[in-house]
């Protein structure tokens, strides 16, 4: 096949990494033409140190870098079998391009965005063959994370997400099928695991630290909540947040963190910025979690109960099937287990319980439980 990728990020870069290694040519194209040379120049020293370290061989490092092609202008792309776009999180700059575009490729080329959060339905409601677009979405970094979310749009044609699935099948992904909400499966899902972290933190009642170590000691996640956050970026996490509370008509439970907000007014964005809720510079030193069983034993369940209605809530609306919300969780953020299963583990009536008693403290409808909670 002969894949487009617009954007010459971390993402797009990755992304054409991924089609190029299951075989396919790639076009890759960036407005900012540097930033193209920039991408290629780091993905051969990445292909270098994968040759080095046995991982691939050194004719496979070859072939992939071989099989990447630099796109002078969007018209370069007009040749693809299908075009995945990685550019900036703005609606109205990639519906731009997407129609651009699609006076240059064929018709049966089939358009699709990276969007981790944006309506795919109204992405390509501009263009004149609507039912040629889907989200394609990648987790970062695309070459390691196995998991792509695969998200027809309202009118996108009936077969075309199945084809995509087989595709991403090929290219050694595990996809998974998405209807179209906010956040799709997983930065909907999640929300709560930085959310309700943040709450805890802002009302005094722990520490990040205390946070992070009662998440990675009970829960067994590999990252806290918040030194996931500062690997992800705080500003884009926020960023995230916000998007998906806007796209729900302002759900009090996916209100943002005003203490998410200040950091990133701040700039302490976490590791690219050297500090974010923890210091990254040279010679700082993560302080120590103040441990305290019983305080730990509340966190853990407050956050993995809110999590668990979520996923119980996406099961009821039919977003995705059980096994592709159990698979999109632990291959797309890896949690050590499907949260289904989880719930089943703990009770889901212990579930039921935690989310009634903060529903009761706090009277907000952020605490309020899936009406199919209760029937598990």
């Amino acid at each position: 096949m002969n894949i487009g990728i617009i954007g010459a990020g971390t993402m797009g870069v990755g992304i054409a990494q991924v089609a190029a290694t299951a075989g396919c040519k790639v076009v890759l194209f960036d407005a900012n033409t540097p930033q193209i040379d920039k991408a290629l120049t780091g993905l051969e020293k990445t292909l270098q140190k994968l040759s080095e370290k046995g991982k691939i061989s050194q004719e496979k490092a070859a072939e992939i870098r071989t099989n990447i092609v630099k796109g002078e202008a969007l018209q370069d792309l007009k040749d693809s079998d299908l075009v995945i776009e990685a550019i900036i999180e703005n609606k109205e700059i990639k519906t731009k391009v997407f129609t651009e575009l699609e006076t240059y490729v064929s018709d049966s080329c089939v358009i699709s965005s990276n969007t981790s959060s944006i309506s795919i339905t109204s992405l390509g409601a501009e263009l004149k063959k609507p039912e040629r677009f889907i989200g394609i979405h990648f987790f970062n970094p695309a070459p390691l994370m196995p998991l792509v979310e695969i998200i027809p749009s309202l009118v996108t044609e009936k077969t075309l997400a199945e084809k995509m699935y087989i595709l991403m099948k090929d290219w050694g992904k595990i996809p998974v099928i998405a209807k179209d909400i906010p956040g799709f499966i997983v930065n909907r899902i999640a929300r709560p695991y930085y959310g309700e972290a943040l709450r805890i933190v802002e009302e005094n009642i722990a520490s990040p630290e205390q946070v992070d170590e009662a998440m990675k000691t009970l829960g067994n996640f590999k990252m806290g909540p918040f030194e996931l956050m500062d690997l992800i970026g705080v500003d884009v996490n926020f960023a995230v947040t916000t998007t998906v509370y806007k796209d729900y008509f302002y759900d009090p439970k996916y209100k943002p963190s005003l203490l998410q907000q200040r950091m990133s007014e701040a700039k302490l964005h976490g590791r690219k910025t050297g500090k974010g809720f923890y210091d990254y510079s040279e010679g700082a030193e993560k302080p120590a979690a103040s441990k305290d069983d019983a305080l730990y034993q509340q966190i853990f369940l407050r956050i993995i109960s809110m999590l668990i209605n979520e996923a119980v809530e996406a099961k009821r609306l039919g977003i995705a099937n059980d096994e592709d919300i159990e698979l999109a969780m632990q291959k797309g953020v890896n949690y050590p287990k499907g949260l289904l299963d989880w719930g089943k583990e703990i009770g889901y009536a212990k579930i039921s319980e935690t989310l009634q008693n903060l529903y009761g403290e706090y009277q907000e409808e952020r605490y309020r439980q899936s009406p199919l909670l209760r029937k598990l």
